[in-house]
């Protein structure tokens, strides 16, 4: 069975807006220099749905972290718009949790603490022994529960990204936005986070977009897999979408008579 190819860029009010959670409507990045405007990005559109996980790729430079830092409402709009449900954004806001590269923790705070940090800000009218199961809860869905007192300054890489994996859904974003979560750390320990990432996800069904390098990874974690072309004026240039049922296992992905298919696909894409 071939893979279901779809390219949708520049196709507009295609789908019912009761079901899109993400708007970006002719979206546009500029950054003047002293040689004149760089566009980053130009006439860039892209409707995501209600719990559904986007994958975005591209090469390095096409812009992706600049769009993922205007979704987060971290970076101005030089033009177009991002909305969600129907609401435009302006600036950061609790309805869009975001996990970096970096954890960016408080090294001196526990893992407690931190998570704590978002739940409190978000939870204001709750008790402490409340916003504090929250922020255990997900403790324990990340598989830090022997953390809880133990200081960000304390923990490995790949355990302080679990920190901040715990931190972005105890806040209860109506988007999660994720920058190459995964991207600096080793393949063992990458690949453990994918599994627990999705396990959570299965369950919260939280709307997320995520940016990565790694084709497995996108095809792995997403319902569509998003390309973008090379910058200057980067824009979205293919969707891929996933046809893999969920919740689904590493092996049942490798095994999928799509799966290499998809996989040639994006290759194809990046080396073009």
């Amino acid at each position: 069975m071939s893979a279901q190819i779809i390219l949708k860029e520049d196709k507009k009010n295609i789908t019912n807006t009761s079901n899109v959670m993400l708007d970006l409507k002719d979206l546009k990045k500029v950054y003047p220099t002293p040689k004149g405007d760089y566009v980053v990005l130009e006439h860039l559109n892209l409707q995501i749905m209600k719990e559904e996980f986007v994958t975005i790729i591209g090469h390095s430079g096409c812009g992706k972290t600049t769009m993922l830092s205007m979704i987060a409402g971290l970076n101005p709009i030089s033009s177009g718009d991002i909305a969600v449900l129907g609401k435009p954004i302006k600036g950061p806001g609790p309805d869009r949790g975001v996990i970096f590269q970096a954890p960016s923790l408080m090294p001196w705070m526990t893992s407690l603490q931190n998570v704590l940090l978002g739940v409190k800000q978000v939870f204001p009218h709750g008790t402490k022994a409340q916003r504090t199961d929250i922020a255990k809860y997900y403790l324990q869905k990340v598989g830090l529960e022997d953390a809880f007192h133990k200081k960000a300054s304390e923990l490995s890489q790949g355990m302080q990204q679990r920190v901040g994996i715990a931190r972005a859904f105890a806040i209860k974003p109506k988007v999660l936005l994720l920058d190459e979560p995964f991207g600096m750390l080793d393949s063992l320990t990458r690949g453990e986070l994918q599994d627990i990432l999705i396990e959570i996800w299965n369950k919260e069904k939280i709307t997320a977009v995520m940016i990565t390098h790694d084709v497995d990874e996108a095809i792995f974690l997403a319902d569509r897999v998003v390309m973008m072309t090379s910058g200057p004026r980067a824009k979205i240039g293919d969707v891929l979408d996933i046809d893999f049922k969920r919740p689904r296992t590493r092996k049942s992905v490798l095994e999928h008579d799509n799966y290499y298919t998809y996989r040639k696909h994006l290759i194809d894409f990046l080396e073009h």
